[in-house]
């Protein structure tokens, strides 16, 4: 297989993994980071294939998405063997998948790969993308919209907790560019809402 039909395969993949998802990380979630991973490694002169792919495959294996985290990876990496990955990419792809969520530590991943898929699937968090993926998230969770009591677990105390902070932890600069935008857009709906909130 080319790489185009390798992104093939991994897209129909996906589309089955993530079809019923209501909380923010359904297909198109994965679509977007993929976009946006492949973008920035055009830029960064990162590895193309890879952050497109680990784009896709990004989410699988989340414990909070997946009952059976472990079972997730074997079999995502059954189909990248099939598909003509050499172990060297899917150790990679493994890699950056097990690096990329913000409640793995913040830790920053070794590889600029690794870097451009953490940024794109952070990049897809804020915004009004990421307003929406909250509250879906938030709903899909049975969380409150918000509460006067900030310790209740909120979608509003979400940007606090979380969305505020990521446009300042990009690794990359193409990356950082998009995050300033985003967060200055979360700014004006936070001061919109609470303006409405009584």
């Amino acid at each position: 297989m080319n790489y185009a039909q390798q992104i093939e395969a991994i897209r129909e993949y996906v589309a089955q993994l993530f079809r019923s998802d209501v909380t923010g990380h359904d297909f198109y979630h994965m679509k977007r980071v993929a976009t946006v991973a492949k973008s920035i490694a055009i830029k960064e002169q990162g590895d193309v294939f890879i952050c497109e792919a680990a784009g896709w495959l990004h989410d699988v294996g989340d414990r909070k998405l997946f009952t059976e985290p472990d079972a997730a990876i074997l079999d995502m990496r059954q189909l990248l063997k099939h598909i003509g990955l050499n172990t060297g990419q899917m150790n990679q792809i493994e890699s950056i998948i097990k690096g990329v969520s913000f409640t793995s530590g913040q830790k920053t991943p070794d590889t600029l790969e690794g870097k451009i898929v953490q940024d794109a699937d952070r990049l897809d968090a804020i915004g009004a993308i990421g307003i929406a993926r909250t509250f879906a998230y938030g709903a899909a969770n049975d969380q409150l919209i918000h509460s006067n009591d900030m310790q209740d677990a909120t979608s509003i105390k979400h940007f606090h907790d979380k969305l505020f902070k990521l446009s300042g932890l990009m690794h990359t600069t193409a990356a950082r560019d998009l995050a300033q935008q985003r967060h200055e857009f979360m700014e004006q709906f936070m001061a919109q809402f609470m303006d409405e909130w009584v």
